[in-house]
């Protein structure tokens, strides 16, 4: 799955060009850098893939989640409802933030659903925390006509998703802001790092400004400049930008191939009766990062497991024991167990976290099984692990 598969001589050249300036900074020192700005390359090619007119790199997936819902202007006591099948960074960063996670319920898209969110809102609901999860788009028609019926603020975390699109427009830029993760399992990769987009001069302007201490960023004299707003070090460097750079030009080769090896896998696990895969609105917006189907009950998705293990298939996740991405092995969330006081072990909550009312993601993700689909694998590659999935499944089927 990850973008290293794509790595070549490009990355390396892209790497040694700032190795040799000794500029691993992203700001000034014009004297040093010959020229060459790589975050703002890194930035200039997110653009032209993404169409956003505002992008911002920064030093992680996570940090990105978290400028984006500063640049969204969420923080003390606001509710944003957020997904319990994410990547924990999601959650965290509202944490972080000093607001308070509101979970909903999510569905075959296994994104947050248009009934899921509005049984999760309340008086106080300020935001929703969109994940487009597994590399596919939410269901943006539903969840739009929500967001601007309810007065919503919606931020993206597309943190999995790069070059995943619904209806042309690419996630990350239906809401007020969105973020992408550059770190070393992603279509695209740096080792680590992030990227925020908006259409929104003035988020952008945060965005940039709190990731980098609140510098305005104007002028040339880096000691002078001033600080519109207090931030954080979530600066990238060059040498991480000057990878993700080349990634995001590879970006459409990767996401064409691995659409086309996704095919013929999903071609042949339609072969066992009883498997069905899950629900996308926009088939033609897929990123194609993972091959995710459902088995028809939790005990059959676990059984597959253990059988693709006994028959030595590598390369699946089953989330619903996944200690990262779902809400049930998330005891130190559910606990509010921090290494000091928050906004949220003071302020009132509108859920028990223990006790949470999520029947569809339950059953979702216990049935769910995904295949980190590799653009590389070969003709060759693709029938022997067709053949060895399909007669897996049907050991366990019949």
């Amino acid at each position: 799955m990850p973008g290293t598969e794509y790595f070549g001589a490009e990355e390396k050249r892209e790497v040694n060009e700032v190795l040799e300036t000794g500029c691993l900074f992203r700001y000034n020192h014009e004297h040093l850098r010959q020229g060459m700005w790589k975050a703002t390359e890194m930035e200039n090619e997110a653009k032209r893939f993404t169409g956003a007119k505002y992008a911002h790199a920064v030093s992680s997936g996570s940090t990105a989640v978290t400028t984006a819902l500063a640049a969204a202007g969420i923080g003390y006591g606001d509710e944003v409802i957020v997904p319990p099948f994410t990547y924990l960074a999601t959650i965290e960063a509202v944490i972080w933030m000093g607001a308070i996670p509101v979970f909903a319920d999510i569905d075959e898209t296994l994104c947050l659903s248009v009934d899921g969110i509005k049984k999760a809102l309340t008086p106080s609901t300020k935001a929703i925390c969109l994940v487009h999860m597994c590399g596919g788009a939410a269901d943006m028609d539903g969840i739009m006509k929500l967001v601007k019926e309810h007065n919503l603020v919606l931020v993206e975390d597309a943190g999995q998703a790069l070059g995943a699109f619904y209806k042309g427009t690419s996630v990350g830029l239906f809401g007020k802001s969105g973020a992408f993760s550059f770190d070393f399992f992603k279509i695209t990769t740096a080792g680590e790092g992030g990227l925020c987009i908006t259409n929104d001069e003035a988020a952008y302007d945060i965005m940039h400004q709190i990731s980098d201490h609140g510098h305005s960023h104007l002028g040339n004299n880096r000691g002078m400049e001033t600080h519109p707003i207090f931030g954080q070090n979530f600066r990238i460097s060059e040498l991480h930008a000057a990878i993700g750079k080349v990634q995001l030009q590879k970006v459409e080769k990767i996401r064409a191939d691995k659409r086309a090896n996704k095919a013929v896998l999903k071609a042949r696990l339609a072969e066992v009766d009883g498997i069905t895969f899950r629900h996308m609105d926009d088939p033609e917006g897929d990123s194609a990062t993972f091959l995710n189907f459902f088995l028809p009950t939790q005990e059959l998705a676990q059984k597959t497991m253990d059988q693709f293990a006994a028959d030595g298939i590598a390369g699946f996740n089953y989330w619903f024991t996944n200690m990262y991405h779902f809400i049930n092995q998330w005891d130190h969330i559910k606990n509010k167990n921090s290494a000091s006081k928050l906004p949220f072990h003071v302020l009132d909550c509108p859920q028990d976290y223990n006790n949470l009312d999520i029947p569809k993601a339950q059953n979702v993700v216990g049935r769910l099984i995904s295949l980190g689909v590799r653009g590389t694998w070969t003709a060759d590659e693709l029938q022997a692990l067709g053949d060895k999935m399909v007669a897996s499944l049907k050991k366990v089927l019949g």
